[in-house]
């Protein structure tokens, strides 16, 4: 049974210069256009079976968002057909429907007031909505006083709560942490196996293979491949590595992140992509980070099998007696991954004087990963193992998304495997002479 189909949609908006081009053309009943069109669909055509995962994947732009509005019923296709067979529940923005003067409680009754259910079936399920938000006494304040995250939570909770036959997920959990992602993720897969449909969009290749049962991939506004989620993630990836690696040779001085060619590897790293957070005592200054391959070029992604240069820089704001520099790997849900640091790889750094500057190379061979986004934290300390005070520590400096082969990866790494096919043994004699029964 098909839950949501959409046959050759397209959506056009107009696109003004000015908001006098509207009031002209609405004064000259139209007759005159001040507007240019702008297609975020064109002639979309797929149908998601009732009970299955749907994920839509691409970049920014590329129409995803303006897919689950159509099939929220926000707006109309300007050409084509959408069928809905079922009651819709949409997360799309953060907070949408949620009055911000209102308490966390009286928009829990306004947005389910919205999804369709009466007041005594919300009152009978608010205790309910309210656990699995768990934003305590927050429930009762106005949501404008919320963080992202208890504005998700509280949205999320109302969405999954309301009985609904087609979930619409739009990049919601982004926003989460760690520990709601995943209570997120596994009643996805509860409203699943209760053949709830799921159209589920995110920019977090794991969370699409771990949850997905199929994939669109979009590209402009069209269609580029749908299709089972590991050869959709596979090809994506694929496409937005080629576009990375133009990118670098087109601009290799915004690439190398230091004014030199990309080629040209820097002794002295200056800046980080990223700093989520940063702690220690500020007896040392981690001065920045970069991802490189064996030729010393700037990389976006991790390759499988091959080597990779994480370098770091770090300076020296007081004497140091026992400097040591690592590095924490984390999976894309914040797990820490791997990790290492010099004193571990046999390499102990000299006494640094104030103004001195280190730069150290962590070099690994990338072993087959799952598809995801993995982080790395650089940080310095001083001291010796069970003592050592930390200078400076950055919380997910770098990002890069592993690369995929096209193969599929069961659980989180693929171990390297030698197989031997032994030739076929002649059968015993007793089973030979063995008759069947």
């Amino acid at each position: 049974m098909t839950a949501l189909a959409f046959e050759g949609v397209s959506k056009c908006y107009p696109i003004y210069d000015s908001p006098s081009g509207r009031l002209k053309e609405l004064l000259t009943l139209r007759r005159r256009s001040y507007h240019r069109d702008f297609w975020a669909l064109q002639d979309i055509s797929f149908e998601i079976p009732k009970g299955s995962v749907f994920c839509l994947v691409g970049e920014n732009g590329c129409g995803k968002s303006t897919t689950l509005q159509l099939a929220a019923g926000i707006f109309s296709p300007t050409s084509g057909t959408v069928r809905c067979q079922g009651r819709v529940s949409a997360l799309l923005e953060l907070g949408a429907g949620f009055n911000p003067e209102f308490s966390g409680r009286d928009n829990v009754y306004l947005s389910a007031t919205l999804m369709g259910l009466s007041t005594a079936e919300i009152r009978g399920r608010f205790s309910e909505i309210e656990r699995f938000a768990e934003i305590g006494p927050f429930i009762d304040k106005p949501v404008k006083t919320y963080s992202s995250g208890m504005l998700m939570r509280l949205a999320f909770a109302v969405a999954v709560h309301v009985d609904c036959e087609i979930l619409l997920v739009d990049e919601a959990l982004a926003v989460g942490d760690f520990y709601f992602r995943q209570r997120c993720l596994r009643k996805m897969s509860e409203l699943r196996s209760r053949q709830t449909t799921i159209v589920f969009v995110s920019h977090n290749m794991a969370d699409v293979q771990a949850i997905g049962s199929q994939a669109m991939w979009l590209e402009a506004g069209r269609c580029q491949q749908i299709g089972p989620c590991e050869d959709v993630v596979a090809s994506y990836l694929a496409r937005m590595a080629e576009k990375d690696a133009r990118y670098i040779e087109a601009r290799p001085a915004e690439a190398g992140g230091n004014g030199r060619p990309a080629g040209a590897s820097p002794e002295i790293v200056r800046g980080f992509a990223n700093i989520d957070r940063r702690k220690g005592d500020g007896g040392a200054e981690i001065l920045g980070m970069t991802a490189l391959n064996a030729d010393g070029k700037p990389v976006s992604l991790l390759e499988p099998n091959q080597p990779l240069i994480v370098r770091m820089s770090f300076l020296a704001r007081r004497r140091i007696e026992s400097p040591n520099a690592g590095v924490v790997i984390r999976n894309h849900v914040g797990q820490e991954f791997s990790g290492t640091d010099a004193r571990r790889e046999g390499h102990s750094p000299r006494p640094m004087e104030p103004g001195e500057i280190c730069t150290i190379d962590f070099c690994f061979e990338v072993p087959e990963l799952y598809p995801g986004n993995f982080s790395f934290s650089p940080f310095v300390t001083d001291g010796g193992e069970g003592h050592a005070e930390i200078c400076d520590w950055v919380d997910n400096a770098l990002t890069l998304q592993m690369a995929h082969d096209g193969q599929p990866i069961y659980g989180y790494i693929h171990i390297p495997c030698r197989v031997v096919v032994n030739g076929r043994l002649p059968a015993p004699e007793s089973a030979t002479r063995a008759s069947p029964r």
